[in-house]
């Protein structure tokens, strides 16, 4: 069976290393390419952050740097969740700094999709800024895009405003125009994400799980994305989830928009389940996860990793 090609657009941050890690060592994915974009922290923590990863995992995947603010917005980071760095509470390696490339992420996306002999999915588990971009200047790539499947959004209520969630509410107006691409896209987002648990006892399993679960045990613990005493939720691994156990999933098409000019609600997704904006569908919406199932694949994942 032929591996699926992606590329993954990040902002590591402690759940996106976790996802990374999956896709890495997964027998199903080839990780083409990773870009970065400021979103959990700065861009050149998360770029570091990642080339650390990489360096750890014994991966040499090319990296680009991408991004390192809104396109309008003012940027305002995670460092309250992921912590000052977004990785801290891990002795990580030196970033492994050759697989960093002279290219901006965009320009990098655009060759990798283009040459690729078979369609591509993007898999953007940050701020959609690098997304936009390439959608933006390299239009023609679209024709060689299977899909994407992303980590944002929600169909209720929010974690960056009140309904607003981080990685689209970071850059609304980027977020919009990747809804308006007319590409599939699947978005797994607060719904899911919100349900997608690593519970205690997972944890000290996980810890026993070779580096990769020593080190996930070891940011588990400075990670507030949740509590260590009642659940962490793995937000970024339920777009890996997806591509890898989609059966997992309860899921909805729907027309997705992001509202861009509320006074209390700029950065929602708006997500039409009834039909009353009268467009079409845009998006599979992902609405319910089963989440003891999640926690098994979860748990497998970071077993067949080293």
């Amino acid at each position: 069976m032929s591996k699926r090609p992606i590329i993954i657009d990040t902002d590591p941050g402690i759940d996106d290393a976790l996802a990374l890690a999956i896709a890495l060592f997964s027998e199903e994915l080839d990780v083409r390419l990773i870009t970065t974009v400021a979103g959990n922290v700065s861009l050149e923590n998360v770029t570091q952050n990642t080339l650390r990863l990489l360096n750890f995992f014994g991966k040499d995947v090319p990296v680009a740097m991408g991004a390192a603010q809104p396109l309008i917005a003012e940027f305002v980071d995670a460092s309250n969740v992921h912590g000052k760095t977004g990785m801290e509470g891990y002795n990580f390696p030196e970033p492994k700094t050759e697989l960093l490339l002279k290219e901006h992420a965009v320009n990098a996306m655009r060759r990798v999709i283009m040459e690729s002999p078979e369609p591509v999915t993007l898999v953007p588990i940050a701020t959609l800024t690098n997304i936009a971009l390439l959608f933006a200047m390299y239009p023609e790539v679209r024709t060689n895009i299977r899909e994407i499947v992303m980590m944002g959004g929600s169909a209720s209520r929010g974690n960056k405003g009140v309904m607003s969630e981080f990685n689209v509410a970071t850059d609304p107006e980027a977020a919009q125009m990747v809804f308006q691409s007319g590409l599939p896209i699947v978005m797994a987002g607060l719904d899911v994400g919100l349900k997608a648990l690593v519970l205690p006892q997972d944890s000290e399993e996980i810890r026993q799980m070779g580096k990769v679960g020593d080190m996930a045990y070891h940011l588990f613990k400075r990670y507030r994305g949740g509590s260590f005493g009642t659940g962490l939720k793995m937000y970024d691994s339920c777009a890996i989830a997806y591509l890898l156990c989609p059966q997992l999933y309860t899921m909805e098409e729907a027309y997705v928009g992001v509202e861009l000019n509320g006074t209390m609600t700029t950065g929602c997704t708006v997500v039409d389940l009834k039909g009353y904006l009268h467009r079409e569908p845009n998006a599979k919406v992902c609405m319910d996860i089963d989440g003891e199932k999640f926690r098994e694949w979860f748990k497998e994942s970071i077993a067949r990793c080293i």
